[in-house]
């Protein structure tokens, strides 16, 4: 019954991983994580812990049956899963795997992401007793994963208008915002559509401050510096840059209204010029409406 993830070898094409546990939000992440597999070419492999959360009782122990139970229910959500994914329409073709584990969500994730190309989550779960609130583990795994994390919230439309929108990513000039910007513009080569570079440079909104003209002169050159040589890379993808004095949360939240999905990285900069992008994505998990994918710094 338990997972068999540790023993596997490292794939030569590394699959997209989708956590459900039988909520809503759960199986549009498994539509949105088929249509990104299917992009990509590469394998979707959904995944389901049954493991019983810590907090409910001191000395509470499962009996073989109450596990088997678990495991029997574990199958039938990664199979509805699977059913979604099939019907989307991209997954017809799709290799797809699956597995209900024992292992606490968090823990198999981190674990997972060493090999996954990327993992995906729904922004909430169930939270109930057989299964762990799926959005209470967003930001452990989100900040810990070796992999990418996209998070999947309640709009991830398919629909011909939605797709036709930009992919967004935020830049502050730090090296994280590289390996965000390396998947910014190959999402947005793939589905055929523009990227929109937002470099908010401010912790402040309002009128400018004495010597602020030459931090944005500093900052628009940092900007420049930042996405030079993608443009050769992927002449396919139409830029539209955008330098805004605006708290990178604010800029980014109202923007991401323009945008079929936002990209940023783990961490940031930080200090007078620009807000710690940590604090900039924990704050975007929770308000953004469109998919987001979380970058760390390999």
């Amino acid at each position: 019954m338990t997972s068999q993830h540790d023993s596997r070898p490292k794939e030569p094409n590394p699959p997209i991983v989708v956590a459900v546990d039988g909520s809503a939000i759960s199986y549009q992440a498994a539509a949105w994580a088929a249509a990104e597999a299917a992009l990509h070419g590469c394998p979707l492999e959904i995944v389901n812990s049954v493991a019983v959360p810590t907090g409910f009782g001191p000395g509470m122990v499962l009996t073989d049956s109450d596990v088997q139970w678990l495991y029997t229910d574990g199958q039938r959500v990664v199979a509805e899963a699977t059913r979604v994914a099939r019907a989307s329409g991209v997954g017809n073709g799709l290799e797809i795997t699956t597995d209900v584990t024992l292992e606490p969500t968090i823990s198999y994730l981190l674990a997972r992401s060493r090999e996954a190309r990327l993992v995906v989550l729904g922004s909430r779960g169930l939270g109930a007793l057989r299964r762990g609130l799926l959005g209470s583990v967003v930001a452990a795994v989100s900040h810990h994963a070796q992999s990418p994390v996209a998070v999947i919230h309640g709009s991830a439309a398919a629909d011909p208008v939605s797709a036709s929108k930009p992919v967004l990513v935020g830049v502050d000039g730090s090296p994280n915002s590289v390996p965000a910007l390396e998947l910014a513009f190959e999402e947005a080569s793939l589905r055929k559509v523009g990227l929109t570079a937002l470099h908010a440079w401010s912790d402040v909104t309002g009128i400018p401050l004495p010597g602020w003209d030459s931090i944005r002169e500093q900052e628009m050159e940092e900007f420049a510096q930042r996405l030079a040589g993608f443009g050769e890379r992927y002449p396919d993808v139409e830029v539209n840059r955008i330098l805004v004095m605006d708290r990178p949360v604010r800029a980014l939240l109202d923007e991401s209204e323009n945008a079929q999905l936002l990209i940023v990285g783990s961490h940031g900069r930080g200090g007078f010029t620009g807000m710690l992008l940590g604090s900039t994505s924990a704050a975007l998990l929770h308000s953004v409406d469109c998919p987001m994918i979380v970058v760390r710094q390999s």
